[in-house]
């Protein structure tokens, strides 16, 4: 079951990325913005390199090679030595969602402009929720291949 509820997870990662996390504006009287994990990471490119890194590599490539690092290790074509790696790539990709929340809290107390939660926001967490509880319940369960 771990296997295939983990490899579905390679699906909705992508969504979760281009789906709206969040809407924001200005002011109540002018439209939302919708922003997403990639148009948020564009803007970063653009202005701020060193962070545009750190963000893409929690905000992608930490939650999908975890997900791929444990489907390897479900498949026995990883040892289960590596669950400690894949462990820290989960908290990095947790970390991403943690930040956005702070956004939106410090957004919401300044109160200058007016933000909204989206349903990527949602599916995005769910994700790296779900995820966790892969890896929890394959650091749980007997070894693979003897490993």
């Amino acid at each position: 079951m771990l296997k295939v509820v983990n490899l579905a997870l390679l699906v909705p990662y992508p969504i979760a990325w281009a789906a709206p996390l969040m809407r924001a504006g200005l002011l109540p009287l002018f439209g939302l913005e919708e922003i997403s994990v990639l148009t948020g990471l564009q803007s970063l490119w653009a202005t701020d390199i060193p962070l545009a890194l750190v963000v893409t590599a929690f905000a992608l490539f930490a939650p999908y090679l975890k997900t791929i690092g444990l489907s390897l290790l479900h498949f026995g074509l990883l040892s289960r030595r590596a669950l400690p790696a894949l462990h820290l790539l989960g908290k990095l990709a947790m970390a991403d969602v943690f930040l956005i929340a702070v956004y939106i809290t410090l957004a919401k107390g300044i109160g200058v402009g007016r933000i909204e939660t989206a349903w990527g926001l949602y599916l995005f967490t769910g994700c790296i929720l779900v995820s966790m509880l892969i890896g929890w319940r394959s650091e749980q369960s007997r070894p693979i291949n003897g490993d």
